[in-house]
């Protein structure tokens, strides 16, 4: 509890955010970041960065102060187990109770909202986020006005709605699949299916196109471009992983990565980044031949960071290669 950790109770009248103060991590001083401390460290806002227009940062802050005070206000106290107290003038939460819930100094709280030059870490506007019930896409907004970037998002699966999957079906006979911003495979159509059922010599344990590509020992053999292309899914990855430093999940899968395929390690090595763009892949299937393909990412606007990469063939030769491929698939 709050009383433990500042070592004494609260006394009468006193609420458990005046002995915030005494708190390892919550004292406050203007300028300075609030919460947990030592963690990942502090994210500092617009205002210490350098470049930037004061207009914009202004602007900025007066757009987090709104946010936050239009979600504030459409909470009651009943809502987050706070009873109702004495009559309101306005609706919705006051500012000293969401401080008292988040663990946040009321000071430093009220100058979040009224757009001061002050510092936060994400810890604090997590903490904040929660109090104020926001949804996964109203959390990630108020990190990017604030422009702090959680070291860590909730993982496991992801439920792809059937609207989507429907769309990624609907492209067949173009070979199309829906991956994310690590190329974790989450679903195909029957096309793209019948074009890499026989990729693999060894079964495939990982579901993932970056894994298929430099884990796979046939791998350069069937991609004839494979020195540019796995350069660039390399970049693409190194350059979605600015958003994920820290994050065990993508920690412990380029480890693994780097470990099996001295290929990723070297190239991983490199520090290069790439970005959306077009891509001309050549595969080398055994029973047909050489297949030309023009790669293309769409991105699923109400999921970020979920693409649906599809193939379209580039010359007669490979459709009717294609269609050679489905009815040899098993």
């Amino acid at each position: 509890s709050w009383s433990e950790q500042c070592g004494r109770r609260a006394a009468p009248g006193e609420s458990p955010v005046m002995l915030l103060s005494g708190v390892p991590g919550y004292g406050w001083k203007p300028g300075v970041p609030v919460g947990p401390t030592g963690q990942n460290g502090h994210v500092t806002t617009a205002e210490a960065q350098p470049g930037r227009p004061a207009g914009a940062t202004r602007r900025r802050r007066a757009e987090l102060g709104d946010f936050l005070k239009a979600r504030r206000g459409r909470l009651s106290p009943a809502d987050v187990g706070l009873p109702p107290g004495a009559r309101r003038r306005t609706a919705g939460l006051r500012r000293e109770e969401v401080a008292l819930l988040a663990g946040v100094g009321i000071t430093w709280y009220t100058w979040l909202e009224q757009g001061r030059p002050i510092n936060a870490s994400w810890q604090v506007l997590d903490a904040i986020a929660q109090t104020l019930r926001m949804a996964p896409v109203e959390r990630w907004h108020l990190y990017r006005l604030a422009e702090a970037t959680p070291v860590r998002w909730s993982s496991g699966s992801v439920e792809v709605p059937e609207t989507v999957q429907a769309i990624v079906r609907s492209l067949d006979p173009l070979p199309a699949s829906l991956v994310n911003c690590r190329y974790d495979v989450l679903g195909g159509n029957d096309a793209h299916e019948h074009l890499f059922w026989d990729w693999h010599t060894r079964p495939c344990v990982h579901k993932n196109t970056l894994w298929c590509c430099l884990t796979e020992p046939a791998a350069r053999d069937r991609l004839v471009n494979f020195d540019e292309e796995a350069g660039y899914l390399v970049g693409r990855l190194r350059a979605e992983y600015a958003h994920h430093v820290g994050d065990p999940d993508w920690e412990e899968d380029i480890r693994r990565l780097a470990e099996l395929s001295p290929e990723f390690a070297r190239l991983w090595a490199r520090q290069e980044v790439a970005g959306p763009s077009v891509r001309l892949r050549r595969f080398n299937f055994p029973a047909v031949g050489l297949l030309t393909f023009d790669a293309t990412e769409l991105a699923v606007s109400a999921m970020p960071g979920l693409r649906i990469q599809v193939y379209t063939p580039r010359d007669e030769q490979t459709w009717e290669g294609m269609a050679r491929l489905r009815r040899l698939t098993p």
